[in-house]
């Protein structure tokens, strides 16, 4: 079994930053691309950012140039940097990876349990 924990969330004010954590663990053979979605309250949730295991970076418009995505293979952990918080950036983060675990012998899409962030003054 694969486990995903996301930490980092909580309040901050307008112009603020944190910083997100993501670990993925139990029985990983290995872990390809990693990445954060959001979800805020009444809207679809969206992709913010993703990594591959060689260090490829892609984002959302909406977040370029404030935040960033970087990962820790040894560790099997991502980390979600992000600046320049504004309160439309409000949402519930989800961490998502594909990994390979020995008992399935495929690559799965693991999702975390959401950690909430909230941009308000």
């Amino acid at each position: 079994q694969v486990q995903l924990v996301e930490s980092g969330g909580g309040l901050v004010q307008p112009g603020g930053s944190l910083r997100l954590s993501c670990a993925a663990s139990g029985s990983i053979f290995s872990i390809n691309t990693m990445g954060w979605h959001r979800q805020a309250p009444g809207q679809q949730r969206e992709l913010v950012a993703t990594i591959t295991s060689g260090g490829s970076t892609n984002y959302a418009d909406s977040v370029k140039g404030r935040f960033t995505i970087s990962r820790d293979n040894a560790k099997n952990t991502v980390y979600l940097q992000m600046n320049s918080l504004k309160p439309e950036d409000t949402a519930v983060y989800y961490c998502t990876g594909d990994i390979t675990d020995y008992g399935m012998g495929f690559e799965y899409d693991y999702w975390g349990q959401g950690t909430q962030v909230t941009v308000s003054s």
